[in-house]
């Protein structure tokens, strides 16, 4: 028997303002918007700095894209504009069904992960460490003796 699910598109899901499953997976879902948020935040903010560095004259690229209109309001309107648009959009993306279902997924997974305790993880730490010098120091001492090895072969011949 076949559930009839009716989907609106991926356009009816961005333009929704409903929240998909909202108690489950809240934890990745916010971390998910966060780090999406930072990215489209980041280059929000990289756009205004390339805009107030072209804010200038009148033969500035910006102005001609302006077409005339106040310049410090393009410089600061487009860049609100895009930061509100793509918070949105980010906040939507997390609440898509297909892609909520894998983030609820994901923290169910994780959940069931044994976590070392603090002890362990320094313990291992430690050991690992330790070989890492231990290999390093082995490699040394067969380059030093191949080294010395060629050497007499090549003093030799």
């Amino acid at each position: 028997m076949q559930e009839n699910v009716k989907s609106a598109g991926i356009w009816g899901d961005v333009l929704s303002f409903s929240v998909y499953k909202r108690n489950q997976g809240r934890v990745t879902r916010q971390v998910t918007f966060a780090a999406l948020a930072t990215i489209v935040a980041v280059g929000v903010w990289r756009l205004a700095q390339l805009l107030a560095i072209q804010y200038g004259g009148g033969d500035s690229p910006l102005s001609s894209l302006a077409g005339g209109a106040d310049l410090g309001v393009v410089r600061f309107l487009v860049p609100g504009g895009l930061l509100a648009l793509g918070l949105w959009l980010c906040y939507r993306l997390v609440n898509i069904p297909k892609f909520a279902d894998f983030l609820i997924a994901v923290e169910s997974e994780v959940a069931k992960v044994s976590w070392p305790s603090a002890e362990e993880v320094i313990r291992s730490s430690a050991v690992i460490i330790f070989l890492i010098f231990a290999l390093a120091a082995i490699l040394a001492a067969y380059d030093l003796f191949w080294w010395f090895v060629l050497r007499l072969v090549l003093r030799t011949s």
